[in-house]
């Protein structure tokens, strides 16, 4: 496993049980607009043998108009079966950057129970530049029946985000970057407000990591202390869309802060409505 996170493992630790059977590797993925870069073309291109593309996108709840919107059980067994997946296997997720997208899948894993999942330290960028093997190749897998064990209590709804607000009961972690969190850069999504919840602290995603790996703990620790998030007390953890709150909570549960669920609808959600309440500022 990589060094100082029990959740990531490295480039030497992967590459060594490539073709080790009970090991699912999941190519996760997935970017904004402005980042200009294709998830399923790059897989395509290029990714580790023996890698599935879980398509973000596609991976979400059918019957929400929200972007990402976690799946019921049932459908996230019927998508990620076919794709070789068994609830019982060692599943290393990556993408391109390292520490973007895939904490959004490893969240989604261990939240329908799959505890031993994984991050591929540094992505793809890194495993391509140390010139590890890549392939072309389409991965043959063979469907497989994954039995899901749904942790409901770790997501937060709308109803449950908008109690948290009004009565601080939670703090709130928000990994969109600093000018998207004050309002002072517009949001991606046409027609939704700039800005974010009150009391919400910033913690942009691109501060968690340093070249493609998350920090180490110790400042891991200090980056939270920073933004004014005890660590002694619960968590919700929020973003655009759902996908890189996540890797707040890969960080937090890093430093053994269990206490901690994330708002699934996040801004898409919060900022398209009219009756919420939004703040603009640092603070």
């Amino acid at each position: 496993m990589a060094e100082d996170s029990p959740f990531t493992v490295d480039g030497d630790w992967l590459q060594q049980r490539l073709e080790q059977p009970g090991l699912s590797i999941v190519d996760a993925s997935w970017y904004l607009p402005a980042q200009k870069r294709d998830g399923a073309a790059e897989y395509k291109a290029a990714h580790i043998p023996g890698a599935v593309f879980l398509d973000q996108d596609a991976i979400s709840d059918k019957d929400s108009p929200l972007p990402h919107t976690l799946p019921d059980p049932l459908e996230f067994a019927q998508f990620v079966g076919p794709l070789g997946i068994s609830a019982d296997d060692t599943i290393v997720v990556y993408d391109g950057p390292g520490l973007f997208s895939a904490p959004r899948a490893w969240w989604m894993f261990r939240v329908m129970g799959v505890f031993q999942t994984y991050i591929l330290d540094g992505g793809f960028d890194r495993w391509k530049a140390e010139g590890r093997p890549v392939t072309s190749e389409p991965t043959k897998v063979a469907p497989n029946v994954f039995h899901a064990d749904f942790d409901a209590e770790r997501v937060v709804d709308l109803a449950e985000m908008r109690r948290i607000v009004d009565t601080g009961q939670s703090q709130i972690a928000d990994a969109r970057s600093a000018g998207r969190f004050s309002g002072t850069e517009p949001e991606p999504r046409a027609g939704m407000r700039s800005g974010h919840m009150p009391g919400a602290k910033n913690i942009p995603v691109s501060s968690l990591a340093e070249n493609g790996a998350l920090l180490p703990k110790a400042r891991l620790r200090k980056l939270f202390e920073d933004a004014g998030i005890d660590l002694s007390k619960p968590v919700v953890t929020s973003c655009g869309s759902g996908v890189t709150a996540a890797a707040i909570t890969l960080a937090l549960e890093t430093l053994g802060h269990t206490d901690n669920r994330l708002y699934d609808g996040s801004w898409a959600e919060w900022g398209a409505l009219s009756d919420t309440p939004v703040v603009t500022g640092k603070e």
